[in-house]
């Protein structure tokens, strides 16, 4: 394999606790987005939320908790969970390593997203509420009440 194509340690986008690292990025004809997505044990993680794109979480490494609609699983490695467009979903790591999953975004929600969220997220101060819901909103996500991924 190429090595240029491999992403870099640069390349992970740290959203609090979590990390982000970009492999595929829409474009060139092609509307998915691929990331690997790492979370930590007993992480901050985003609200329950919807969004325009399909998705598929597959697990790499330890186990991740993900509710989608009603249903929630622990997924260990080799499991995965897909979610349709506009479904609530939300997910969590109460257990003990950290869970490393492949996710893959058709269309894409693009690496922007990660890194404006981060941005706020990581600022010194506290986030702003607004600004958070108002860049979930930008990128086609919304929050969703009632539906919890612990």
């Amino acid at each position: 394999m190429n090595k240029s194509l491999l992403p870099s340690v640069s390349d992970v986008i740290h959203v609090g606790q979590l990390e982000i690292r970009y492999l595929h990025e829409a474009g060139n004809g092609c509307h998915m987005g691929c990331f690997e997505l790492r979370v930590p044990p007993d992480s901050n993680v985003p609200p329950p939320h919807s969004h325009t794109t399909e998705e598929i979480v597959y697990v790499l490494e330890g186990t991740l908790r993900l509710t989608v609609d009603q249903q929630t699983r622990d997924l260990q490695p080799g499991q995965s969970m897909v979610t349709p467009r506009g479904v609530p979903h939300g997910f969590s790591n109460p257990h003990a390593v950290t869970a490393r999953a492949l996710v893959i975004n058709s269309p894409d929600i693009g690496a922007d997203y990660f890194r404006e969220m981060g941005a706020l997220i990581n600022a010194s101060t506290p986030p702003d509420q607004a600004k958070l819901l108002a860049t979930m909103l930008k990128f086609g996500l919304t929050p969703v009440k009632h539906l919890e991924a612990q």
